[in-house]
């Protein structure tokens, strides 16, 4: 593995994770030279400057898989799958805002009906 700068094989592992803004975090697994552990010191300014997550969003995110916040939008439990809707535009011939009012439901009956009538 690459640390952050491209060398190869020195002590340190980073890891990169893109963020919807175009930041990009950066956190490096270190080796203490006694292999004792990490202080407090050194756990608080990778949550807080590494990580930029407070201490409850991470345990969240390790034991319960609930991913913190990113400034990502959320999609609404309905959202169309970005194949569907182009389908639905390109090949039935829909206009975007026929495709933005139909349900989950509807869309994938207008494509199964469309494929049964131009096999």
């Amino acid at each position: 593995m690459r640390d952050a700068w491209g060398r190869a094989g020195t002590h340190h592992v980073t890891y990169e994770f893109d963020l919807p803004d175009g930041g990009i975090l950066r956190t490096r697994i270190s080796h203490p030279p006694d292999r004792s552990g990490y202080g407090p010191g050194i756990w608080n300014h990778i949550l807080r400057d590494q990580l930029q997550v407070p201490e409850s969003d991470f345990w969240d995110c390790v034991r319960k898989g609930v991913r913190p916040s990113r400034g990502r939008p959320e999609l609404p439990a309905e959202a169309l799958p970005a194949e569907v809707v182009h389908l639905l535009i390109v090949r039935v011939g829909l206009a975007e805002a026929e495709v933005a009012a139909l349900s989950r439901d509807e869309a994938i009956g207008r494509l199964q009906r469309y494929w049964s009538e131009h096999r």
